[in-house]
C-alpha cells in the first residue's frame, strides 16, 4: 500500500489469497477496497482459484477492472495486462480533454494558449456591451464562433444572432438580403420581404468578410450605423432597427482603404473595439488539444475505433503550420476517423506532407543545445567575433564558452 500511495500504479494485478489467509480472500478484497479508495482510476486485475465465480462477481462488483482465475498463462494474462494499460491512458487523455474543456472561458471554444486566453478576455469585457466588434483573423480561425460568443454572454442572448456572408452572394442580391425589400420593387418580388438587418431587431448582426462587400453598400451600410434606421428597396417608409453589430474578415482593411476599396468612416463605425485572432500555429498546444478534441467528437459520431494519435502523427499536429487553421485540422481529422480501421492515427492518415526534419523536438536537451548554439552565434556577432566580450554578454566565463564550443563543435573562426 505504501507502493501505491507512492507510485499511484496504472494497473495493479492482485492475488486475493494474501497473508496472513493466503487460504482465503479476506485480506485481498481489503487490499482490492483501499487500492481503490486512494486511486480510484486504477486498474485492478484480480487472479484467484477460491471460489472463482462467486470471487469474480464480487471483485467486479467492487470495482475490479478484470478477474483472472488460476493457473495463470503467461501471454493471456499479459494481453489483458497490456488492454488494462490501454484502456487507462485514454480514460486520462479524455479525462485531461474534459478538464480543458471544462475550464473554457467562452463556449464553444477549446483552447490552452496564451495568445487566445488574451482574446477569451477581450470577448469578455466587451461582450456585456453594445458596442461593435471587428474579429481580424486568417480563414478557419474561429471568427464566426468568436461572434457567437459576444452574442451569447451579452443580455441579448435570447434574442436573434443573424450572421450573412458579404463574400457569398452575388453583389446584385446582397442588397435585397441585408435590406429586404417591398412587394413590387423588381421582376419577381411578389411580397415583402424583411432583411437580415431587420430580422436582427434586438439581437446581434455579424457581418462575415465585410471588405468584399461592394462601396455602393457600404454607403447604406454607413447610413444605418449612423442613424440605425433602414429603408426597404422599394420602399419610403424608414424602419428603425436595434441591433449589435459585429463584422469580420480576413483582409487588411487599411490597405483597401489606401486603394479605394473601402471606406474610411465605414472602418471606424465597425471597429470601435478590435480583436485579433491568432492562426493556429501561433496558438502554443492549441493545435494537439483541438486535434484530440475533434478525434473524440468524429469517433463517437461515425462509431470507429480511433482513440488516440501514434508519437510521429502527434508530433506533426502539433509543428505543422496549418495555413488552414482551426477548419484545415478539424477536416483532416475527420478524414482521418473516417478512412482508419486501427485504434490509433497516424501520420500517413491524417495526409500531412512533413518530414521528421520539420517537426519540432520536445526533448528538452535537444531545444537547449538549438538554443545555446543560436544564442552563442548570435553574440559572436553582436562582438564581431571577440570571446572575452561574447562570453560577457552570454553571462559566462571564457572557459565555459570554449566548453561549449567543444561540446556543440562550433567552428566559431568561421
Amino acid at each position: 500500500m505504501a507502493f501505491v500511495e507512492k507510485y499511484r500504479p496504472a494497473v495493479v494485478l492482485l492475488d486475493l489469497g494474501l497473508p496472513p489467509d493466503p487460504d482465503g480472500t479476506t485480506e485481498g478484497f481489503a487490499i482490492l477496497n483501499e487500492i481503490l479508495s486512494i486511486t480510484p482510476d486504477t486498474k485492478i486485475i484480480v487472479a484467484s482459484g477460491h471460489g472463482a465465480r462467486e470471487s469474480a462477481i464480487r471483485a467486479i462488483s467492487e470495482g475490479a477492472y478484470d478477474f483472472y482465475q488460476k493457473p495463470v498463462d503467461a501471454d493471456e494474462i499479459g494481453f489483458i495486462v497490456d488492454r488494462a494499460f490501454r484502456l487507462y491512458d485514454l480514460e486520462q487523455e479524455n479525462k485531461k480533454l474534459q478538464q480543458r474543456e471544462e475550464t473554457t472561458r467562452l463556449p464553444g471554444l477549446v483552447t490552452a494558449s496564451e495568445q487566445m486566453e488574451q482574446v477569451c478576455s477581450v470577448i469578455e469585457r466587451v461582450s456585456p456591451t453594445s458596442v461593435s466588434v471587428l474579429l481580424l483573423g486568417g480563414s478557419g480561425t474561429g471568427k464566426e464562433l468568436l461572434a457567437r460568443a459576444l452574442h451569447d454572454l451579452s443580455d441579448r442572448n435570447n434574442m436573434p444572432f443573424v450572421a450573412i456572408n458579404c463574400g457569398a452572394i452575388p453583389e446584385n442580391l446582397i442588397e435585397s438580403e441585408l435590406f429586404g425589400f417591398e412587394k413590387g420593387a423588381f421582376t419577381g418580388a411578389m411580397k415583402q420581404v424583411k432583411g437580415k438587418i431587420e430580422l436582427a431587431e434586438g439581437g446581434t448582426l455579424f457581418l462575415d468578410e465585410i471588405g468584399d462587400l461592394p462601396l455602393p453598400l457600404q454607403v447604406k451600410l454607413l447610413r444605418f450605423l449612423q442613424e440605425r434606421v433602414i429603408e426597404r428597396i422599394g420602399g419610403r417608409k424608414e424602419i428603425p432597427v436595434d441591433v449589435r453589430v459585429i463584422s469580420a474578415t480576413h483582409q487588411r482593411l487599411e490597405d483597401q482603404i489606401t486603394d479605394g476599396r473601402f471606406r474610411e468612416d465605414l472602418f471606424y463605425r465597425l471597429s470601435e473595439i478590435v480583436v485579433n485572432i491568432p492562426d493556429l500555429k501561433d496558438r502554443d498546444g492549441d493545435a494537439l488539444l483541438l486535434a484530440h478534441n475533434f478525434l473524440n467528437k468524429f469517433s463517437r459520431a461515425y462509431d470507429k475505433r480511433a482513440k488516440s494519435f501514434d508519437k510521429d502523427a502527434a508530433r506533426a499536429i502539433a509543428s505543422y503550420d496549418w495555413p488552414g487553421n482551426v477548419r484545415e485540422l478539424e477536416n483532416r481529422i475527420k478524414r482521418a476517423v473516417i478512412m482508419s480501421d486501427s485504434k490509433k492515427i497516424t501520420l500517413d492518415d491524417l495526409e500531412i506532407d512533413y518530414s521528421d526534419d520539420h517537426i519540432e523536438t520536445l526533448n528538452l536537451k535537444e531545444i537547449r543545445e538549438k538554443n545555446d548554439k543560436a544564442a552563442m552565434l548570435k553574440a559572436l556577432s553582436l562582438t564581431n567575433g571577440n570571446i572575452s566580450e561574447t562570453a560577457r554578454l552570454l553571462g559566462i566565463s571564457r572557459p565555459t564558452f570554449y566548453g561549449l564550443v567543444k561540446q556543440y563543435d562550433l567552428n566559431i573562426d568561421k
